[in-house]
Parts: C-alpha cells; structure tokens; sequence
C-alpha cells in the first residue's frame, strides 16, 4: 500500500484557511483553472504516481476516479501540497504552485471525516479560519451567514456538531472550506462515512452548490455512482496512471480499454478476431459464431479484438429474436432482484456468461433459474476494443 504524508498541523491549517490571503469582496469561492503536467511520484521502488497530465478548465467539477491504491488520493495530495512531486509541475492559471507549501495555496478542502471542533457552534466552527486571520467582525457574520445559506444551514447556527447528522455535519465542513474564499476546492472521499441514503442527498447539494458558485471543484473517489451524478469530467485512474478522461456519458458509452468499460458500470466482455468489414459494420469471429458490430473498430496488430457490452443493452425473452439482431441461446444462471429492475446472468455456450438488466415491469414474473432464454442486441450495442487479456 502507497504510504501517505503525515499531515498533521497542516492539515489543520488547510482545512480552516489559514496563511492564505485573500479579498473580501470576491466572494466565497472563485474559478480557476488548474494544470498537472507530467507529474510522478515514488517511495523507493513504488511508483504511486506515473506520468500524470490533466487540465482543468476554470469552474470545472472533475473527479479522480478509481479503486484503493491506484494513486488517485496522492495525487490530490500533491496538488493540494501536502506531497512533493518527484517529478513534473502543477500551476494555477499561469502560476506555477509544485513547491508551494499547502497553506499558501488558498485552498479549500474537505476531507471524508469532519473534524469539526466538538465545543464549537456550527456558526463557530464556519467562522474558525476567518477569526484566525484577524477578519473583521462585521464581515466574518456576513460570511458565515452566506455560507449557512449556501449550504442550508441557517436555522442550526447554534447547535452543536452532536446535535447533527452525518450529512449535516458534512455540510458545516464544506461551509468551513468555502468560507475564506479558496481558488480551488479539493474533496477527499468525503461522504465516505454516511450511509447510502445520506450519500445521495449530499452529492445533490454539492452539485446545486456547484452550479450555484461557479467554483473549481476536484473531487477524489473509489464510488462510480458519485463520480456519475456530479462531474462535469472523470478521470479514471489505475495503476498510478491516466486510463481515461472525459464526461460521464462519453466514458460509459465509449470506453477505451477493458478496465474502464468494468469499472464504470457494469459490462459483459467477448474476446473475438476481426474477420471482415462491411462498410460501418464490422464481423467479429468468436469460435464458430459470428458477432455484428457497428461502431469505430481500433487498429489491430493480429485482429484481436474484445466487443464490451453493456447488461442494459441486452433483451432477453423466450422467443427467437427479430433477424438482424445478434443473438444466443442460453440459461438463466441466478436472478437479482432490485426493485425497478432485475439483473440476469445468462450462460451461453457461445459467448460464455452475459449479463442482462430489465425492467421488472416489462418482465412481469421473476424468471426462475434454468429457464431456456434467447438473448439479442443489435449491432450499435457493443464498444469494440483492442484485445486484451482478462484481469
């Protein structure tokens, strides 16, 4: 496991602002542009971080995506200044930032667990990094009463940290990050420790507070469906490196690697060889079946090639489907149902396991077990890769 910085009073000092300058009038948080130019990092012989080079636009929400130990929090770290790049540069706007200390780059953060001061009101807690810097009393009411607004807190200004719920408490330390005004605004996995209905509710106040400030926000996580609801952009990382980045839409309909069609939703995945193109379509060998494809087909050494396809993508029904239509015969494996829809793997002989999510509605009875199915998807269904072996 990647060892992390020890971070200690800096943290503190990054959490509530302090050391930073900024004005009074500009507001509780502004859109800037951030830059990561081929950024590395090592400890010893772990490589943590390879080669990184992103852009983020002014007033963009992007979020690092990707599993425990794929290097996506330390380079949060690096860029919020706790953890010095072994290699590259980072800048804000045109201002180069690599050696600057965390409490002189101005920004906010808010990390998964609270730490709010337990004896500290809400209200005194929000004003902490404003008193600390000498802010006038007029203007600290001001701006912490802008911040309880934003955050939909106003009416809990006196009560305690205890008084409130996790996603309450969340809110507080978003409004404490905010508050001093921050360049950027860097979240660590912070809803990490509410539960999936308290989740939910704060990923939507972030995204209104988003909209509604305008501000730069980076937003670190391992959770798909989060990195779905907010971002503007993803970037997905492994490894320590950059697999993928784009808008949510764009990296589920097209992703470009087997990892990234697997760890942004679900997908079933059919290894094959390219044996013949027809104008836009494209036939993929798979032992003795034949697959259909539509779609870009990726420059191949030796024709290999692995078609992704997405559960919602494919019907199933105990008749043979229309012509046109890929298809296969199978037997339903196990069944889950969640409600809205149910999640069905098929085994196939053709194209091994595949999976298929519908509307419970639509199929009326949960299937059983060893029923006989026919599968079908057209050919536009499937994203054709270049082939890879499994994981």
């Amino acid at each position: 496991m990647t060892p992390l910085p020890k971070i200690g009073t800096a943290r503190l000092a990054y959490e509530t602002g302090h050391g930073s300058g900024t004005e009074a009038d500009r507001g509780l948080a502004r859109a800037n542009s951030l830059t990561i130019r081929d950024c590395c990092k090592t400890y010893g012989a772990v490589t943590a971080v390879r080669d990184m080079s992103i852009d983020v636009a002014p007033g963009e929400f992007l979020t690092l995506l990707g599993p425990s130990g794929s290097g996506k929090t330390t380079l949060l770290m690096m860029i919020a200044g706790f953890v010095e790049p072994t290699a590259g540069d980072i800048f804000v706007n045109s201002r180069r930032i690599t050696l600057l200390p965390p409490e002189k780059r101005n920004f906010g953060m808010v990390f998964q667990g609270y730490a709010l001061f337990p004896h500290m009101t809400v209200a005194q807690n929000i004003a902490y990094p404003l008193k600390i810097r000498g802010t006038p009393k007029a203007e600290i009411a001001h701006k912490v009463n802008e911040a309880l607004d934003l955050v939909r807190l106003r009416g809990m200004a006196d009560r305690l940290p205890r008084q409130l719920s996790g996603g309450q408490q969340q809110r507080v330390a978003i409004a404490r990050a905010l508050v001093f005004s921050p360049d950027i605004l860097l979240f660590d996995e912070p809803l990490g420790a509410l539960d999936r209905k308290l989740r939910g509710e704060v990923q939507l106040e972030l995204k209104r507070l988003h909209a509604e400030l305008g501000a730069t926000f980076i937003y670190v996580t391992h959770d798909q469906d989060e990195a779905m609801t907010m971002s503007d952009r993803v970037a997905i990382i492994d490894g320590g490196r950059l697999v993928q980045i784009g808008a949510p839409s764009e990296l589920y309909e097209r992703p470009n690697s087997r990892f990234a069609a697997a760890f942004l939703g679900r997908s079933a995945f059919i290894d094959g060889r390219l044996v013949a193109r027809h104008g836009e379509e494209a036939e993929i060998a798979v032992g003795e079946a034949r697959v259909r494809h539509r779609g870009p087909v990726p420059p191949l050494a030796d024709g290999a090639v692995t078609l992704s396809l997405r559960p919602e993508k494919v019907r199933i029904g105990t008749e043979p489907p229309e012509r046109g239509l890929n298809r296969a015969r199978g037997t339903i494996e196990s069944v889950a149902y969640l409600g809205a829809t149910m999640e069905i793997a098929v085994a196939t002989a053709e194209f091994g396991l595949l999976l298929v999510t519908a509307f419970s509605a639509q199929l009326g009875t949960e299937p059983a077990t060893g029923t006989p199915v026919w599968l079908s998807w057209a050919p536009e269904a499937t994203v054709c890769l270049p082939g890879e072996t499994a994981a």
